[in-house]
């Protein structure tokens, strides 16, 4: 099963001219634009505050799960989940209630992306524990094995260091016979990877190309380990996107993007695909070559809509 290939992120909710009360509707009418031009799938991040590399802490931000209710109930065809949500911020057993009743919502199209979370400023200003990298790690497993029995439609009992359970009902349950599909978001190499070749149905990375390769092959290695087939594994890549008729216009772009982000030239030249529809598929072509399944990009001008249309066009084509 392949959870996504071509993915579209919205990580900011600041737009021009967009008053509060109009916000939804921006943000739903990027979604349907991403649906109906190629994308199979929507993510939005699970914070609460605006995070330092694309805006200060102080632009809006709304809380995914509400907002994924509502998109799904706009859209019908593309998958629905977060870019991820930290494994600090829920009880696991309410998190598995929360994606199943999406997928309810949405007819089956709900994915749980889920990561070790990271926020202090976020964690401390809502009154969130947030312990040390190795213990966030820990929960993530038991938040997992948690999720994953709750969407197999068991009732389990779970008896863990830091969670437990008894008997949790999960009803009604996930639509798909297979249950929600998990995505692990991280590449850290000693337990990131492992928890995603033990317990995920994909993983999401960062990286130019070499870095990308480099973590697919530990991957590998962590799949090798407890004799599972990484094939087995959807593989993504998060990154911006720039994309215009022309090259110039697409550079133009993502330069705007990496002004707002603050970004310096290493960071944008690793982190954005930038041209006209030829360069990107070029560039699209190599990560998969590579060994990704699929990508996932955001844009900084996604509410101008044209942008996403050309995105979903020119990305669908690439993986035609």
């Amino acid at each position: 099963m392949t959870v996504t290939r071509l993915g579209l992120q919205i990580p900011n909710f600041t737009y021009e001219g967009v008053a509060d009360a109009d916000l939804f509707e921006t943000v739903a009418a990027i979604a349907t634009t991403a649906e109906d031009s190629g994308f199979d799938s929507l993510w939005v991040m699970d914070h609460f505050y605006q995070i330092a590399m694309v805006g200060p802490s102080t632009d809006p931000m709304l809380e995914a799960y509400t907002l994924l209710g509502a998109i799904a109930a706009r859209t019908s065809a593309i998958s629905l989940g977060t870019m991820v949500t930290g494994v600090t911020y829920r009880n696991p057993a309410l998190l598995a209630k929360q994606v199943t009743t999406l997928d309810i919502v949405s007819a089956g199209r709900a994915i749980l992306g889920i990561g070790a979370a990271w926020n202090d400023e976020e964690h401390n200003g809502y009154g969130f524990e947030y312990p040390p990298i190795g213990e966030r790690m820990d929960r993530l497993e038991e938040a997992l094995q948690i999720c994953r029995a709750m969407f197999a439609g068991e009732r389990p009992s779970f008896e863990g260091r830091y969670y437990r359970t008894s008997q949790a009902l999960n009803l009604p349950g996930p639509l798909r016979t297979d249950g929600i599909p998990i995505l692990v978001g991280g590449s850290g190499e000693r337990r990131t990877l492992a928890l995603v070749a033990k317990y995920a149905d994909a993983c999401n990375l960062f990286g130019d190309l070499p870095t990308i390769r480099h973590k697919l092959e530990v991957l590998e290695r962590h799949c090798e380990a407890i004799g599972r087939d990484p094939a087995t594994i959807t593989k993504t890549r998060l990154g911006g996107l720039a994309v215009a008729e022309t090259t110039d216009a697409a550079e133009a772009a993502g330069r705007a993007m990496a002004a707002a982000r603050g970004m310096d030239e290493e960071r944008y030249r690793g982190y954005m695909i930038v041209g006209d529809a030829d360069a990107v598929a070029e560039q699209v072509a190599a990560y998969l070559e590579a060994g990704l399944d699929g990508l996932i990009f955001n844009m900084h001008d996604a509410q101008q809509l044209e942008p996403v249309a050309l995105a979903g066009r020119t990305l669908a084509a690439a993986f035609a």
